[in-house]
């Protein structure tokens, strides 16, 4: 064995915030809510420098400690020769309130900033060096700069402490990558053979990570999707292509089941540190999220406590789910949800939600080029990512929130006040003649209502950043406006602005039409994309939606199962919308002929509840349930809004083996359409009722809009395959397993039609 000592690379910036800073960067600074703005500012710093100034210097140092070699490295912005003395400039930009930025307000900037000095001044023998930070405002150019002289050895005794804070996590992180490398070379497939399409899905996630493109899986229920694109990921991870992979998935049942998947491996010798992120407002161990160190004890002192908790984790934990995260939250008295972002970023596979790579308002911060250049993201269900992203990237505003804010803040804030005022009369104004056209949609952005609320989030970041105790109306209308400042940066032809009016309210929102482009910039730099769904149909509407480029690769897997497994039968009634009144009666007849004829548990599918609720009055009045009737079920019936203890009820009375029959009435698209898994007897039958159109109204009818200028089915990309997907996701809860065998009944004239029927997956048209 070489005693040569381990070296570790990590640049400046991701060294220093490991010690100054842990989960989400300070509010307060906002900087750099849009990279894209804040690269401008700091371009148009650089461009006032001198003649003899340099910008982007590219400086690296090789720091000896406790047997390993720290080898820093970072790109100072500024290294300025005409000043008095040689300086080292750190930019950093903002689009809050300059006067409430101190020359102690972040360390964390100070420390990146003398790390760059002391790694020129090495090089240079320089016995001191000018430090100086410089902080612009994104919007007016404004500066506000402080500097320091500093000598070299105190340079070097600032980094020897800095790097000494970072040692024990360093020694953990070279430990745990020989031990999570030697098990990945050893580590075989979990089961003892490949289903059917299983080796030809993991082969080809593999060969997409190895050629850093996208991947555009359809592969079908029960073949395994889940363990057929983490092996792979995982074994990429050995072979030295990515240091990391995300998860990223629309439901919790879809994480539950990454998490077994991981868990399985591990049972079988794999040695990752594998974290679940889960939602604050689940996780917060207080009766009510408020975040201020005054409310809750879990933030008091956060900062103090977090790289103690880290280190224990990662010393004694592998699969890191929720339950764990809490286990040493509350033993560690630190916030459980910054928690595991801190511990994310030390992972090597993360489970979490789309946003937290794909939305700007809360994806994940301290990322930088040359970790993403190592990341693979794999995303679960991809054809629930469209809608979503065109909701992660439209933003709306409405005049009650700023008519609220206007009593609230008169005479305490007269700022605060009038910023919340001006917007108010903008809407008072574009309400005033409107009556008659409640709808208004343009395709210009309103730039004047923009300059009004950049205004507004100035003034209201100056309150939140007072420590005083704010509303939960102030604060909510502060990232309302910020997410709409946000989203205004971004607009373009892909957007329009619509304005609707009703009697009590009136929103404005930029509403994105074509996500495609946003998800390429959030998406940027990670080396590969994987796609995968039994219901990515068709392929090339979702590449086109989710931004694929002209190398990315597409698969489709056909069923593993055996076509006598299911049967398919299709009653051509009409559920129109004008022809719904008649098609109760026929459709609730259907149902009782099915369930006297083959007993058992059923799902009954409809693409809204006041549909589903008529047809399920309907049939309770039709067949009433009474022991001596032809006909005995127990009948469920999905209500809005239920609890998650609701759910598991309503989903654990699909049993097998009961007497009665059991009818479950449920919505297309809702919570029991998606990610539920009732194997064997628990099923046997599935009626999906109407195409699954969305209803028609006026987002979908510009979407359809859109596309239609695009040269495009505009039709189909705002009606049709939204709705067939949702018809695939529904009939795909019944055949989940090489044993299961059951009934799909597709109930509308319109599954007989070609264009419709096409759509279909093969085995069903059958």
């Amino acid at each position: 064995m070489s005693d040569k000592p381990s070296t570790i690379a990590i640049s400046v910036r991701h060294l220093v915030e490991y010690v100054y800073l842990s989960g989400s960067i300070d509010v307060k600074l906002n900087a750099v809510d849009a990279m894209h703005e804040g690269t401008k500012a700091h371009q148009r710093i650089q461009q006032q420098y001198g003649e003899l100034d340099r910008k982007e210097v590219y400086l690296k140092a090789d720091i000896e400690a406790e047997g390993l070699v720290i080898a820093v490295d970072g790109r100072c912005d500024g290294l300025l020769a005409t000043e008095p003395a040689i300086t080292i400039d750190e930019i950093k930009s903002t689009s809050g309130d300059l006067d409430l930025i101190t020359e102690h307000s972040y360390p964390v900037h100070w420390a990146q900033a003398m790390f760059y000095a002391y790694m020129y001044a090495k090089d240079e023998q320089l016995p001191q060096m000018r430090v100086q930070l410089t902080y612009v405002h994104t919007q007016s150019d404004r500066l506000q700069q402080f500097d320091r002289m500093v000598a070299f050895e105190e340079l070097e005794r600032f980094v020897e402490e800095v790097v000494q804070q970072y040692i024990p996590y360093a020694l953990l992180r070279v430990r745990h990558a020989a031990e999570r490398d030697a098990s990945i070379e050893s580590l075989a497939f979990p089961f003892g053979t490949y289903r059917a399409g299983q080796r030809k899905l993991a082969g080809a996630v593999y060969k997409s990570i190895d050629e850093g493109v996208r991947l555009f899986a359809r592969a079908p229920t029960g073949i395994g999707k889940t363990i057929s694109t983490t092996f792979p990921a995982v074994k990429a991870i050995g072979a030295g292509m990515l240091q990391r992979f995300y998860y990223l998935t629309a439901r919790t049942t879809t994480r539950k089941a990454a998490e077994d998947a991981l868990l399985l491996m591990d049972e079988q010798g794999l040695r990752m540190h594998t974290v679940t992120i889960t939602a604050k407002d689940k996780v917060c161990f207080q009766d009510e999220v408020r975040c201020e160190k005054e409310h809750c004890p879990f933030a008091d002192g956060y900062y103090d406590r977090i790289n103690g908790a880290v280190l224990d984790i990662l010393a004694n934990e592998t699969v890191i789910t929720r339950s764990i995260i809490e286990r040493y939250a509350q033993t560690h008295r630190v916030c459980p949800f910054e928690f595991s972002l801190d511990v994310a970023y030390a992972a090597d596979a993360v489970i979490c939600d789309y946003n937290y790579i794909f939305d700007p308002r809360i994806s994940f911060k301290r990322q930088y080029n040359e970790q993403k250049r190592k990341t693979a993201l794999l995303v679960d269900e991809a054809h629930n990512l469209v809608d979503r992203a065109r909701e992660m990237y439209s933003a709306e505003l409405v005049k009650s929130a700023f008519l609220a804010l206007q009593r609230e803040l008169k005479g305490t804030d007269q700022a605060g006040y009038k910023a919340a005022k001006a917007v108010n009369d903008y809407f008072i104004a574009l309400r005033k003649g409107r009556e008659d056209s409640p709808q208004l949609v343009e395709k210009l952005l309103p730039s004047e209502l923009v300059a009004l609320v950049e205004t507004f989030a100035a003034a209201a970041e100056r309150l939140l950043a007072g420590g005083q105790s704010v509303s939960e109306l102030l604060l909510d209308t502060y990232f309302a406006a910020q997410n709409f400042i946000r989203t205004a940066k971004h607009y373009d032809d892909k957007y329009v602005t619509l304005t609707e009016l009703t009697k009590n309210e009136l929103r404005v929102k930029l509403f994105c039409l074509d996500p495609s482009q946003m998800l390429q910039l959030m998406g940027k730099g990670y080396r590969s994309h994987i796609y995968f769904s039994a219901t990515l149909s068709p392929v090339s509407y979702y590449m086109d939606m989710l931004g694929a480029g002209e190398k990315d690769y597409t698969l489709a897997v056909a069923s593993p199962f055996d076509k006598e497994q299911l049967e398919v039968i299709v009653k051509p009634v009409s559920t129109r919308y004008q022809d719904r009144d008649d098609s109760y009666a026929p459709i609730a007849r259907q149902l009782a002929l099915l369930v006297a004829e083959k007993p058992g548990n059923y799902f009954i599918f409809f693409p809204s509840y006041a549909y589903m609720n008529a047809v399920h009055q309907t049939f309770m009045e039709s067949w009433p349930m009474r022991e001596e009737d032809e006909l005995k079920a127990e009948v469920l019936l999905q209500q809005k809004d239920m609890s998650e203890e609701e759910r598991d009820q309503f989903l654990n009375s699909f049993q097998g083996g009961k007497e009665r029959s059991l009818i479950g009435f449920a919505v297309m698209g809702g919570v029991f359409s998606e990610g539920v898994d009732l194997a064997g007897d628990r099923l046997v039958g599935v009626v999906v009722v109407g195409v699954g159109l969305p209803q028609l109204g006026l987002e979908r009818n510009m979407i359809r809009d859109y596309f239609n200028e695009q040269g495009k089915s505009g039709y189909d990309y705002a009606y049709v395959f939204p709705g067939m997907n949702k018809v695939l996701q529904a009939g795909g809860r019944l055949i989940r397993s090489e044993t299961d065998r059951g009934t799909l009944m597709l109930i509308d004239d319109r599954y007989l039609q070609p264009h419709y029927n096409r759509l279909l997956p093969e085995e069903w048209r059958r």
